[in-house]
């Protein structure tokens, strides 16, 4: 395994990425990089937001250097070979947009920058011949209205916020404001999940996203306390998901999505996959409503394929209920048929946690 100039990862280099490079933006107005579907082909929600362009004449390839959960496995990879572990990152999301603006509504989407604010702009934009292969001109349409970064601070200031980012309690959104609560440890219990204070048994019986787990107990588990609220200006919520990397004990590394949480007492299908939430949009005036998902999830999830002698890490995904994507607004304004658009009409916004690392 080599470095970008093509020298091999070695120990000191390990070191030094992991003390610059704490968290990574993994969602942001030119899409979202967590997975995907070619490389996490047991994901059904790895296709999300994905940008299908470069800034080269090229046809874009998935490369697994390109994306979030690869190089999160490939971190327990360099880590057993030279002790540290370079890919040890938290996850964030930004704007990267260039408006001065700090939204990411899908309802409220200005673009990445003032050439195309307005939707009789993006609309221009979109009519634009430019073929597959074509250097990126970032029509909005293509573009996703994202990201935010959340921040567990003690307080909002600036000495604060940087050491949430320093020890990684940090979590990446797609816009919607939800709340999202992650902790690891080996001694929750179910009732801990119907806690008014969460934070309180979090913190005092394990350790919060970003962090640390070893030394497992005899027949015991890493076993997530978790819990999500939705925004409170927007869509209920699907599902919670955990999803696990790790290295087993011939060198490979390996990947599984578990359903932990979910709401509207839906069944699992003979394929083992969950049941859908169901679909309330209308994209004829580009609305929703709340009358599937919840408003809160909370669970306490213990890992049923723990192996005490593998390292792994864990995080968590959360995903809303579907809304309409940003240019079906435009459509509904400009008296278009949202299939003009040829883009999806509906997303299901989500947060992810930052992980939590196991090592034996």
């Amino acid at each position: 395994m080599v470095d970008s100039a093509g020298r091999p990862i070695t120990a000191e280099y390990a070191r030094t990425r992991l003390r610059w490079e704490p968290v990574v933006e993994m969602t942001q107005v030119k899409g979202t990089s967590e997975a995907h579907p070619v490389l996490s082909p047991n994901d059904e929600f790895a296709e999300f937001e994905i940008f299908r362009r470069l800034f080269i004449a090229q046809e874009p390839v998935p490369y697994a250097g390109d994306f979030a959960r690869p190089a999160l496995l490939r971190g327990l990879e360099i880590e057993a070979r030279t002790g540290t572990n370079p890919y040890r990152f938290g996850l964030i999301g930004s704007t990267d947009s260039h408006t001065g603006l700090s939204g990411a509504e899908e309802e409220n989407f200005l673009g990445a920058s003032a050439r195309d604010a307005l939707p009789e702009q993006r609309r221009e934009a979109a009519a634009q011949p430019r073929p597959a292969n074509a250097a990126a001109t970032m029509a909005a349409w293509e573009l996703s209205a994202s990201g935010l970064a959340g921040v567990w601070a003690g307080e909002n200031s600036r000495a604060a916020i940087a050491a949430a980012f320093q020890r990684k309690e940090v979590y990446a959104t797609s816009g919607p404001r939800i709340m999202l609560r992650m902790f690891g440890g080996f001694d929750f219990q179910q009732r801990h999940a119907r806690s008014n204070d969460i934070a309180a048994i979090g913190y005092g019986r394990g350790v919060p996203m970003g962090g640390d787990l070893s030394n497992a107990p005899h027949n015991g588990a890493v076993t997530l306390l978790i819990q999500a609220a939705k925004d409170p200006a927007g869509a209920n919520l699907d599902r919670i998901q955990v999803i696990k990397g790790w290295l087993d004990s011939e060198g490979k590394t390996h990947e599984k999505i578990y359903n932990v949480a979910w709401s509207d007492d839906r069944k699992f299908q003979p394929d083992g996959s969950l049941a859908t939430v169901g679909d309330t949009v209308d994209v004829t005036t580009a609305s929703y409503t709340n009358t599937i998902g919840a408003a809160q999830l909370a669970v306490v999830w213990r890992d049923p394929d723990f192996d005490p002698a593998l390292r792994a890490f864990y995080y968590v995904r959360v995903l809303e209920i579907p809304t309409p994507r940003h240019q079906v607004y435009d459509a509904v304004a400009l008296g278009m048929d949202p299939a003009q658009t040829k883009q999806p009409t509906r997303i299901q916004e989500r947060v992810w946690s930052s992980p939590i690392w196991y090592t034996p």
